[in-house]
C-alpha cells in the first residue's frame, strides 16, 4: 500500500508535548492529528484514516496500554509507538503484550522518533520515505519545548 502523507495520531495529555511533536514531523511530509487522551484517540481511530499511532503510557481516563488493547481490536495491524517516561522491564514486556510496535523513553530524542515512525510505515504499510536516516538526522528545534538534547554533533 502506497501511503503519500502518512498520518500520525499523537496522543499525550501535555499539550506542549503533543503540538512539538506535531511541528517536528509535519515539515518532513507527515500529518499530525492531535489526541489529549486515550478516549479521544479511539474516536479518531474509528472515524478518520490514521496509519501509525503515538501514545503517552500515563494519561488521564484510559494509560496507553490500555489504549493500545482498544485501537488493536478495532484495526489489528494499526502500529502503535508507545512512549514513557517510567520505562522498565516490565512496562516493555507489557507493551510488548499488548501488541504495541515499538516503547520510546521520554524525554524523546526525536531523530529517534522519526525513525521509528518510519520503520512502522515501511513494516504496516512499505512505505519508504526519501531519505529516512536523514529525515531522522535533519530534525531541527524546537528540542528546548521537549527537553532533549539535539542531535549529535558530526
Amino acid at each position: 500500500m502506497w501511503v503519500e502523507a502518512p498520518r500520525l495520531l499523537v496522543t499525550d495529555d501535555d499539550v506542549n508535548l503533543r503540538e512539538t511533536v506535531r511541528d517536528v514531523l509535519e515539515p518532513r511530509g507527515f500529518q499530525a492529528v492531535l489526541a489529549g487522551d486515550g478516549e479521544e484517540a479511539i474516536r479518531i481511530v474509528q472515524r478518520e484514516t490514521v496509519h501509525v499511532v503515538l501514545l503517552d503510557m500515563h494519561m488521564p481516563k484510559l494509560t496507553g496500554l490500555e489504549t493500545i488493547r482498544r485501537v488493536k481490536q478495532l484495526r489489528a495491524l494499526l502500529p502503535c509507538i508507545l512512549m514513557s517516561a517510567r520505562l522498565d522491564d516490565t512496562l516493555i514486556e507489557q507493551a510488548r503484550q499488548a501488541q504495541a510496535d515499538s516503547v520510546l523513553p521520554k524525554p524523546l530524542s526525536l531523530p529517534r522518533l522519526v525513525m521509528e515512525v518510519c520503520r512502522a510505515l515501511h513494516q504496516a504499510y512499505n512505505w519508504h520515505a526519501l531519505g529516512s536516516s536523514e529525515a531522522a538526522d535533519s530534525v531541527e528545534p524546537p528540542w528546548d519545548a521537549l527537553n532533549v538534547p539535539g542531535p549529535p554533533q558530526r
